[in-house]
């Protein structure tokens, strides 16, 4: 799983410096090598050797694509760009945008290197009104014919949308992704929603709209029937829903939010707490 070209090694041992599993050291040629009990994959000593001599796990550096400078203005004002959006054209998204949205999920970090994540994505609009269908007919019957008290609960205040027929969780999106993580996985409650911001800032560049869809998640919760719809893996948990899809508006410029509080801190302001504040944090830290 781990080769070096001689001819091309500099001995510069970068390789070494940032492998995070102190698995590889040099030789006494002062060629790298690996204890493989050790390594996690992260391939970081694949991306980080400036000539190209290290190939592991089968990937070698030809491969890989080259590292550019990235224009941080640019990417400041796709962060400040990003809106959900809520109304969108009624057809499939271009087939290579579609591809190129699921396939950069390949990239997005996990914790651990928990290369486990499942999507499930509806990428046909028909698929989706169908989904669509039976998830609203299932709401409406829970709350009309048959009450259901965590959907009353959840959806009472949509009720006469429901019964206009509008389309309160889905928002007319055409398309929709969920991800999935085992159930013990290690970072099981951060890693989805670090793969759907990757995606849905991804998206945004291509012009793709996104909405975060906390009320899917709760269906998928109540509707177990839906995860298999889905073909989630067996002992994985449906984590967060995206929807998305061709926008049928097109926002002019960007808000302006109220700011986040943000502190710096200063050295030598640490200090014990008392039990009462020791509890409290401890209570809010659990929450």
């Amino acid at each position: 799983m781990f080769e070096i070209d001689k001819e091309k090694c500099i001995h510069c041992g970068q390789c070494i410096k940032d492998c995070s599993a102190n698995a590889l050291e040099f030789n006494d040629e002062k060629i790298p090598v690996i204890d493989e009990n050790k390594c996690f994959k992260c391939q970081h000593c694949l991306a980080i050797c400036p000539t190209g001599a290290l190939s592991v796990c089968g990937k070698h550096p030809e491969n890989s694509d080259k590292i550019y400078v990235q224009n941080h203005e640019m990417i400041l004002n796709l962060i400040k760009s990003r809106r959900s959006y809520r109304h969108y054209k009624q057809q499939n998204l271009d087939k290579d945008k579609m591809d190129k949205l699921k396939n950069m999920l390949n990239w997005v970090p996990t914790g651990c290197n928990f290369h486990k994540l499942h999507f499930a994505f509806i990428d046909d609009i028909e698929v989706m009104n169908e989904f669509r269908g039976y998830v609203n007919g299932k709401v409406v019957d829970a709350l009309t014919k048959k009450p259901v008290k965590a959907i009353v609960n959840k959806f009472n205040r949509y009720l006469k949308s429901f019964l206009n027929g509008d389309d309160i969780i889905f928002r007319g999106a055409p398309h929709l992704v969920v991800v999935s993580t085992p159930v013990d996985a290690p970072c099981y409650a951060v890693d989805p929603m670090i793969a759907l911001s990757y995606f849905e800032l991804y998206a945004q560049s291509m012009n793709v709209g996104t909405c975060w869809c906390g009320l899917a998640e709760f269906c998928l919760i109540i509707m177990p029937e839906l995860s298999d719809y889905l073909k989630i893996p067996k002992g994985y948990k449906a984590s967060y829903v995206m929807l998305f899809g061709e926008p049928d508006i097109k926002y002019a410029r960007t808000v302006q939010p109220e700011p986040f509080e943000i502190t710096s801190v200063k050295k030598g302001e640490f200090k014990k707490l008392g039990f009462k504040d020791k509890m409290l944090r401890y209570f809010w830290n659990l929450k």
